[in-house]
């Protein structure tokens, strides 16, 4: 059985991540299952979460991307809705993305959107802090080999679902 395609969608709070996975998830094919950051911080006590924040997300995420490669084994493709970011828990986060999913199809897609639109989309939302991305983006990791790179500030979550599809699926089929 060949793996599913495994794209993680890399941007700050509110660049536009979620957006694109249910943009992406109008497609027939191919089609996705997700994983993401929030859904599987929900699965942390809030206790533990007060008690040590960064241990127990950390220890989740990586979790999180075991349970990427199951679903990648049963050839289904999946979207990881998350961020590289290097916290001493994580360090080094993207070398460790990499080699957790060395030999399987990854794809890490770049999802831009300019700080100071992301504070506005913090603030309008309510449950995030106004500076959340600007922490987010110091903290993001570097030299990401990206496959490819969206800008949600010029394009709509469709258009940048479409740009992701063509540039990971439909150039290499053609």
């Amino acid at each position: 059985m060949n793996k599913g395609r495994i794209i993680f969608l890399n941007g700050v709070t509110s660049s536009g991540k979620t957006s694109i996975v249910e943009a992406m998830q109008n497609y027939s094919d191919p089609f996705f299952y997700v994983v993401a950051n929030d859904l599987f911080e929900n699965t942390i006590g809030d206790k533990q979460l007060r008690t040590d924040y960064w241990k127990y997300l950390s220890e989740v995420i990586i979790m999180m991307y075991y349970t990427a490669r199951l679903f990648s084994d049963s050839g289904k493709n999946v979207l990881i809705d998350g961020i590289l970011v290097e916290r001493p828990e994580l360090k080094p986060h993207y070398n460790r993305v990499t080699d957790i999913f060395h030999g399987y199809p990854l794809d890490i897609v770049e999802v831009y959107c300019p700080l100071d639109i992301c504070r506005k989309r913090n603030s309008e939302r309510g449950d995030r802090r106004e500076d959340q991305s600007d922490e987010q983006n110091r903290m993001m990791s570097q030299n990401i080999r990206y496959s490819c790179s969206v800008d949600t500030s010029i394009n709509t979550p469709e258009e940048c679902a479409e740009i992701i599809i063509t540039s990971l699926f439909k150039q290499n089929n053609k």
